[in-house]
């Protein structure tokens, strides 16, 4: 429709100049001495127009012809762009679909390519890492790290995270050194090695960060801090000056936490402080009940055993049916040479749950009070209680996936 509009206005306007000259009786005279040209008004708006038209051509010939090689030139760069992105979307594409080997080719193309080389260096040393290349890996991040221009921080996280990956734990905080600033991603990498580095005091550091910035919940760092604090003083439990310095470095909230108490009352044992162990532990059960210390307060052997079978018969009044608590009283009697109490401790722990280690103990002093068959009889049970229970180790290890 609209064509069909055009093409009758363009009639109208030939038809109006035609009725126009038709009327037009002008002329122009052009003297040139001793010359005379004299041509109608037409003829001369005519040859004006064509005139004009004619010269215009021209120079819009002359300007294509000049901007020729800029557009070749253009064009040529525009095609490599496109074939260089179309390349490093295919290496992205085989990564993550598993073709670590067609990946490494098409980011070492994108790299040949010259546009986002870096990040095609980077694909493919991703790539080489998983096949085990490593030789080819350092040599593509050699080669990422030449063609960073700016910011180079793809790069520093991606070389930290493979050297983590193969245990260069050391290696990676080096690198992770050289970023600028660290934001939440940098310093979960960097607690990671930290980790691997058994840094713990700069492993507690990096947990406080990111629990400040809402990267780990409370029940992750409340872990975290837990694994970080007990390593951290088993990594002094031959030093006894470091350990009682580490021991009072941790935060009062923490101290009765029954993995860290067990942690630093099985260090104090090792340096011969068996005082200072069963201090730990009485102070955090009675902060919060854990029957799971109780074995080790029973070990704490040259500590006031007297004072402990107190402490622990005071625990039984609110805790009379924990067998774990019988068991300890059992052990910390015979320690002393109360047979009576110990094998009656015994017997109730075996009355509320039957343990291999609870039979042992019973037949060992039965033994020692010189009852042979009571001690066989038990020796037996506590035998049948270890085999069910390596066959239930055994049996859950079969049912867990390959």
């Amino acid at each position: 429709m609209r064509t069909l509009a055009w093409l009758i206005g363009l009639f109208a306007v030939a038809v109006g100049l035609v009725i126009a000259a038709r009327y037009n009786a002008g002329y122009v005279l052009l003297v040139l001495p001793p010359y005379r040209i004299e041509l109608s008004l037409n003829l001369s708006l005519f040859l004006l127009l064509a005139g004009f038209a004619c010269a215009y051509l021209l120079v819009r010939a002359v300007s294509v012809a000049l901007q020729v090689p800029v557009r070749v030139r253009e064009y040529r760069i525009a095609r490599r762009r496109r074939k260089a992105q179309a390349t490093l979307v295919d290496a992205l594409r085989e990564f993550f679909s598993g073709r670590y080997s067609r990946a490494e080719k098409a980011g070492a193309r994108s790299i040949e390519l010259r546009e986002h080389a870096g990040l095609g260096a980077i694909v493919a040393a991703r790539a080489a890492h998983e096949l085990r290349a490593y030789d080819r890996r350092d040599d593509y991040l050699g080669r990422a790290a030449a063609l960073a221009s700016g910011d180079d921080s793809v790069r520093i996280m991606t070389e930290a995270e493979l050297l983590l990956d193969e245990r260069r734990f050391q290696d990676a905080l080096d690198i992770l050194k050289s970023l600028p600033k660290k934001d939440v991603a940098a310093l979960r990498l960097e607690l990671r090695a930290e980790q691997q580095a058994k840094n713990w005091e700069r492993v507690l550091v990096l947990i406080e960060q990111l629990a400040k910035s809402k990267v780990l919940d409370q029940e992750q760092a409340a872990q975290m801090r837990r694994v970080a604090l007990s390593e951290n003083l088993k990594s002094h439990e031959l030093d006894a000056s470091g350990l009682q310095q580490t021991w009072q470095k941790v935060p009062a909230s923490d101290k009765g936490d029954h993995k860290i108490a067990a942690a630093a009352a099985r260090c104090f044992m090792s340096i011969g402080d068996p005082a200072q162990a069963c201090r730990i532990i009485e102070n955090s059960v009675e902060e919060e009940w854990a029957s799971d210390l109780l074995d080790l307060y029973s070990e704490c052997a040259g500590a006031e055993t007297v004072r402990q079978i107190e402490r622990a018969e005071e625990w039984l009044k609110s805790h009379p049916t924990d067998a774990k608590l019988l068991m300890a009283l059992g052990t910390l009697c015979a320690r002393e040479g109360l047979w009576g109490k110990a094998q009656s401790y015994f017997e109730a722990s075996i009355s509320i749950e039957p343990t291999y280690t609870a039979h042992l103990a019973l037949a060992t002093l039965h033994e020692r009070l010189g009852d042979t068959e009571s001690a066989q009889g038990h020796y037996r049970k506590s035998l049948e209680f270890a085999v069910a229970r390596l066959k239930r180790v055994d049996d859950e290890r079969r049912r867990q996936p390959l």
